[in-house]
């Protein structure tokens, strides 16, 4: 077994030390929510403080005009460093006994769990993929398994699949892939095969509750609904992100990866990961969020949260039921969002974290139907990006692309879109 330290350059998170350079004791945040309900309070309190602020700042936010209201979205700049710190509180506030990030060697997955039926078995998109013809690929193909540990307990027991091309002594880009909902790493294989083809490092993880981290069809919906009933993790998103976190260390240490040149991309629930991912850590030089970014708060506000809620709705129907009432409404999404993700509806929200990812490259791809990613509630994370963007004299590194015609799918165009991307920013660094 490999005993592998965690090394931050000081523009960096330092995990151990619960420190971040340059930070400053937190002030009112620019979200308008007090930093006291991000500090390392108990779940619960932690739950119902944000909860509290959050609806205040939406009260006096309805109060204003539309006209004061634009000035203060187009003058608001986000202060990335501190927004990492307080992210950071917030992942580190459920977690179990931190250990030492250890390596050990895994076997192949024979028969990959899927927590949905019928079990899927061909995706168009990935295999669109843009792929090197290479012949006798298959034997020219090194795979890797092995597991990292990120924390104490079950869950902190990370599966990563690892495919690259043999023979190759220089030091390589990389690239983290994240599934969708009930899928697993092994569905991304046609992306890390059609990746490692042209010369990257290509990664897969399991998400927190998938894949070897379930044990049958209800394991992520278990999770869910015990998060919102005990408060006792983080299941959706931010738990992943801070595997993603781990991860970079163990990546950023490896002989055939180039540190400065490491990308994220992620399909849906995977697409919420790799921009959460990237937001906290700066170790993702490139990001590419597939049908993920979305304004969570602004779907509470705009009364359009029905089509993400339904593709967790157990959880939201079993806090309907813990708070009395006869139907899922506003007050129910709020709360879920603020007990299973404390900021994720508030201060962690698009608007803050999506500019956060400045000056590094980020294409954000969508559908321009997609229910979940709305694009109308787009437009304050983008107008404040493209701000952020154009003051690092960075403005080419941002991209937002949404396919007409296209809801809630990742389609061979966004495919195409993400690869081309990563070629740009990615093998551009080699030269």
């Amino acid at each position: 077994m490999l005993l592998l330290m965690a090394l931050f350059p000081a523009s960096h998170l330092l995990l151990h030390g619960t420190h971040i350079s340059h930070v400053q004791s937190p002030k009112l945040h620019s979200c308008g929510l007090s930093s006291p309900c991000l500090r390392t309070y108990p779940p619960k309190q932690q739950e119902e403080t944000a909860y509290k602020y959050q609806t205040q700042a939406r009260i006096v936010r309805k109060a204003k005009s539309e006209v004061k209201m634009e000035k203060e979205e187009a003058g608001l700049v986000v202060d990335a460093e501190k927004l990492r710190f307080e992210f950071l509180q917030v992942l580190r506030g459920r977690r179990t006994a931190e250990v030492p990030l250890t390596v050990e060697p895994a076997n192949p997955v024979k028969h990959p769990l899927f927590q949905e039926t019928p079990r899927p078995t061909f995706s168009e998109a990935m295999e669109s993929c843009p792929k090197v013809e290479i012949k006798n690929f298959n034997s020219l193909l090194k795979e890797e398994n092995l597991y990292l540990t990120t924390e104490a307990g079950e869950q902190g027991r990370l599966p990563v699949l690892i495919l690259s091309m043999k023979g190759s002594e220089e030091r390589r880009p990389a690239i983290v892939f994240l599934h969708s909902t009930h899928k697993n790493k092994e569905w991304l294989r046609p992306l890390l095969e059609a990746y490692a083809s042209r010369g990257y490092v290509a990664i897969a993880i399991d998400s927190r509750y998938h894949g070897e981290r379930a044990s049958n069809l209800t394991t992520y919906r278990d999770a869910l609904i015990s998060s919102w009933k005990n408060s006792d993790t983080m299941p959706f998103i931010f738990d992943t992100v801070w595997d993603l976190i781990k991860l970079a260390d163990y990546l950023t240490q490896r002989e055939d990866i180039d540190p400065t040149r490491i990308g994220i991309t992620g399909e849906s629930l995977g697409g919420m990961h790799a921009w959460f991912g990237a937001a906290v850590d700066t170790r993702y030089s490139v990001v590419v969020p597939i049908i993920g970014v979305q304004g969570f708060c602004w779907a509470i506000d705009h009364d359009k949260w029905q089509a993400r809620v339904d593709s967790i709705k157990p959880v939201f129907e079993e806090a309907r039921k813990d708070l009395g009432k006869s139907a899922i409404d506003k007050e129910v999404v709020e709360k879920v969002w603020n007990r299973i993700a404390p900021g994720l509806a508030s201060c962690f929200d698009s608007p803050y974290t999506v500019p956060a990812v400045t000056p590094r490259p980020m294409l954000i791809v969508n559908g321009a139907e997609d229910p979940r990613c709305s694009l109308a509630g787009l437009e304050v994370p983008k107008s404040r990006a493209i701000k952020a963007y154009g003051e690092a004299h960075s403005l080419d590194k941002f991209k937002l692309v949404a396919e007409p015609g296209i809801g809630h799918r990742m389609t061979p165009f966004m495919v195409k879109e993400a690869s081309d991307w990563f070629d740009k920013y990615l093998k551009q660094q080699a030269a």
